[in-house]
């Protein structure tokens, strides 16, 4: 069991069914937040908080895109009762002690993208020697930049002057959606052989 994709091949490239399972996994998660955040905005846009899901629902479904053509696939006989159990996973669960229920939702799908966001780390699973100009290894960094800046507005949403009163409710939440995000995602890694390291979320 590795820390790190491999073996390289002699380009450089992630061996394909590591970047199947992986790109699987991310697809899932990535795909069901932006599933989430369409069903959120609403068809008139009234707060801050409602703006930003329209700009992460548009960079969510780019991650997915990319994924979709960078990835060498192969077959992957553990991806359907794997997908199965991640699709139940990123289910929405609105916030309970929350009256108004279109925050309630938010609050809840800003839990799930917080855990997303600080605990799936592909590109720290990258060895130095990984082909920069492979298309996987570029869309794995892409996407590591991009969950740091939606991370940012997922944390100022979460420690916003309208959660105040729930904080203890969101922290709760928060919690468990960041333990159950990595027990999955430590699970689809050690299937291809590679070991996830804990100790890299960001919380708010």
């Amino acid at each position: 069991m590795s820390e790190f994709f491999g073996p390289l091949n002699s380009e450089g490239r992630v061996p394909p069914r590591q970047q199947t399972r992986v790109a699987a996994f991310l697809i899932s998660a990535h795909g069901a937040l932006a599933r989430q955040f369409a069903f959120a905005l609403p068809l008139k846009l009234e707060s801050a908080w409602q703006t930003e899901l329209n700009a992460q629902f548009y960079r969510e479904t780019e991650l997915v895109s990319l994924l979709l053509r960078a990835t060498s696939w192969v077959p992957d006989v553990a991806l359907g009762y794997m997908a199965a159990s991640w699709e139940t996973a990123w289910s929405p669960r609105p916030i309970e002690g929350i009256a108004d229920q279109p925050l309630a939702l938010a609050v809840g799908l800003a839990t799930l993208a917080h855990a997303a966001h600080a605990g799936i780390r592909p590109a720290a699973l990258l060895p130095v020697d990984a082909n920069t100009n492979d298309p996987f290894v570029m869309t794995l960094r892409r996407i590591e930049f991009e969950s740091s800046r939606l991370l940012q507005a997922q944390i100022l949403f979460l420690k916003g002057e309208s959660l105040v009163p729930f904080r203890d409710t969101v922290n709760s939440a928060l919690e468990r959606r960041h333990t159950e995000v990595r027990k999955l995602w430590s699970e689809a890694l050690e299937g291809v052989g590679i070991s996830a390291r804990e100790g890299n979320d960001e919380k708010p």
